[in-house]
């Protein structure tokens, strides 16, 4: 934690020292860009409009990894299957997002339900893709020795298969999160009326860069806070069998 908060304060250091020298609303000084914060903070627009895009992020994040876990153990398991639908995992995962983004408002129109599964659509391919390669690795020993023991669906599911698939559940969820707010940036700029991408695309209009710097770094802080308070506990929690072996 010494060495992070170092490192964070460094790094701090060399953008007031820049945008000291730069002198420009090209690059504000950190106290600039906490006006600007403070400024919507205080009237609560910072919070509605984090809010509206972590809802977003929250619900797509879940139909991806829901779906996205499905198929890929599915395509895993079966050999059958992932041949015929390898041709249509490598072209989901070569369409651009924006690409997606664009034909889902079409579709769909400018709705939420729109906005939220264009930025799953465009995780899902990337979940599959680990899931796959976590259910082809599954140790067929505990599976034959589960048989043995007759374990039910649910015992066999729980003891066997997603204890074997919990690290490549969490590579997906983690990389998952990474990506799915910058995509939903985008699908919040091209098609709705708040939340953080909503703003940044204002205040690039306006040539607000301490605007664009606040909301960013306070969605950023929030998903650090996510990180850590969530996910890594989370995780901690589901490999602790490890351990304790």
């Amino acid at each position: 934690m010494a060495v992070t908060a170092v490192s964070l304060l460094g790094l701090l250091v060399v953008w007031w020292v820049a945008a000291a020298v730069a002198d420009s609303r090209v690059l504000p000084t950190p106290v600039a860009v906490f006006d600007a914060f403070w400024r919507d903070a205080a009237t609560g627009e910072l919070f509605f409009h984090l809010g509206m895009t972590l809802m977003r992020v929250f619900f797509a994040f879940a139909a991806a990894m829901l779906i996205g876990s499905a198929i890929g153990i599915g395509l895993g398991v079966s050999a059958s299957a992932n041949r015929f639908f390898d041709p249509w995992l490598i072209l989901f995962l070569n369409i651009p997002a924006l690409v997606v983004i664009v034909l889902a408002y079409i579709w769909f129109g400018l709705n939420e339900v729109a906005a939220i599964g264009a930025i799953a659509v465009n995780k899902i391919p990337n979940v599959v893709v680990t899931m796959r390669e976590g259910a082809r690795s599954l140790d067929r020993q505990l599976t034959e020795m589960a048989a043995v023991y007759r374990f039910g669906p649910v015992k066999h599911l729980r003891h066997i298969i997603l204890p074997q698939l919990q690290p490549y559940f969490a590579a997906s969820s983690r990389s998952g999160l990474a990506l799915i707010w910058k995509i939903a940036l985008v699908v919040e700029l091209l098609g709705r009326s708040n939340g953080v991408g909503f703003q940044i695309n204002l205040y690039f209009q306006l040539f607000d860069v301490a605007g664009i710097l606040a909301y960013t770094l306070a969605f950023v802080a929030v998903m650090l806070v996510i990180e850590l308070v969530v996910v890594q506990p989370l995780e901690g929690r589901a490999t602790r069998w490890r351990t304790s072996a």
